[in-house]
């Protein structure tokens, strides 16, 4: 069974920038920024070349393998079996923990005090939407990316006119001496980061239902990547800036903290009401993403083939059960995870994954094209390793 091919380039890009701004713009810098301290804009322009060169390569393989799974599918072409399903065991994994990160994102800026429950409410109400059927998601996301860009664009306007009047000391600790992590912080920083660039992952595993996807999923990755480098550079520089980085180090929810520390109090319940819609969109093209690895993993025998029925109209088919088996996962890790440790086994596992998409894209034709995979490779597998050693303490 196929699924049918029906979004264009606004809507693979719209899903890809539901997915990018989302949780990691309104919560990854925090962690981040108590990994990597001073060397904040060093992690970030990491993990940004690192998004670069996994996008590279997932755009050439998704054109020539325009197919459900990512790069389960590539692993499983091009390199072998197994390759393919480590490619999609660690996008389950990593992915279910991205999810559960996104709706603790939401718990922690709508009720603190009660995060996980709200957290667990969050992917009930998401699963239910993405079952109905990735069209709807793509409007939705549509609405609220506008409404994110707005507001993000707001508040470093807001940021910029209140500066003289209220200071950005918070850029003296960029590079300060005593404020350097050494490699391994910058390196854990970095991998932190990723996880707010990696939805346009969301884009390839949607390849299957992409209308001529060799033209149009290499152009919607390469789109909605560079709307979100600008977007997330902007968005650090305020955040830095405004804050510092101890103070940004300790924030729950960063965003918001930056308004009221520009004296712009009454706007803060707004941002907090964005930053739950673009968590929410975000949520929803992870568990996308995540239904259609399972969906093309079950149709191949790596998972139970009952995860490969479909149901709906002959010409919409949607992996309901797939989807929500992966709802209920991501359900059970927002109820018992905290979001530093989600945000790192969320990183290191699809880092993994692209790691996997590097080595299949290094079989694709011209030598020339083959410098990118190599370092794409280097840098997964070093922040990979750096992750997971953090995690290991």
């Amino acid at each position: 069974m196929r699924l049918a091919r029906r979004l264009g380039l606004r809507d693979a890009v719209v899903l890809g920038l539901g997915a990018m701004l989302g949780a990691g713009v309104f919560a990854a810098y925090a962690p981040a920024a108590a990994l990597a301290d001073g060397l904040l804009p060093l992690a970030l322009a990491l993990a940004a070349a690192i998004a670069w060169a996994n996008a590279d390569s997932s755009a050439r393989l998704a054109a020539r393998h325009p197919t459900s799974g990512g790069a389960y599918a590539y692993g499983r072409a091009r390199l072998s079996p197994a390759a393919g399903v480590l490619a999609g065991a660690a996008f389950l994994v990593g992915k279910t923990a991205s999810a559960a990160a996104v709706a603790l994102t939401v718990g922690g800026y709508l009720w603190p005090d009660h995060a996980r429950p709200v957290a667990v409410a969050a992917v009930v109400v998401l699963t239910a939407l993405a079952a109905s059927g990735v069209e709807r998601s793509a409007r939705a996301s549509a609405v609220v990316v506008g409404v994110v860009l707005v507001t993000l664009a707001a508040v470093a306007v807001l940021a910029l006119v209140t500066g003289g009047r209220h200071g950005w000391a918070g850029l003296a600790d960029v590079g300060a001496p005593g404020a350097a992590p050494g490699v391994a912080g910058v390196l854990q920083g970095a991998g932190v980061l990723f996880f707010a660039f990696a939805g346009y992952a969301r884009i390839a595993t949607l390849g299957e239902e992409v209308a001529d996807p060799r033209r149009t999923l290499p152009r919607a990755i390469g789109v909605a990547l560079a709307v979100v480098l600008a977007t997330y550079a902007v968005v650090g520089a305020v955040l830095v800036g405004v804050l510092g980085t101890e103070r940004l180090a300790a924030s729950t929810r960063p965003v918001a903290d930056a308004v009221a520390a520009v004296g712009a109090h009454a706007a803060v319940p707004v941002v907090a009401a964005v930053a739950v819609a673009a968590a929410l969109a975000s949520g929803l093209g992870v568990l996308l993403g995540l239904s259609r690895t399972a969906f093309a993993m079950a149709r191949d025998g790596a998972l139970p083939r009952a995860l490969a029925r479909v149901t709906g109209p002959a010409d919409r088919p949607r992996p309901t059960l797939a989807q929500a088996l992966v709802g209920l996962a991501a359900a059970v890790v927002a109820a018992v995870a905290d979001l530093a440790t989600a945000l790192a086994v969320s990183s290191t596992a699809v880092l993994v994954y692209y790691g996997v998409a590097h080595a299949a894209a290094l079989t694709l034709p011209g030598r020339a094209r083959r410098v990118v995979p190599v370092l794409g490779l280097l840098g997964c597998g070093a922040v990979a390793g750096a992750l997971a050693l953090g995690l290991g303490r």
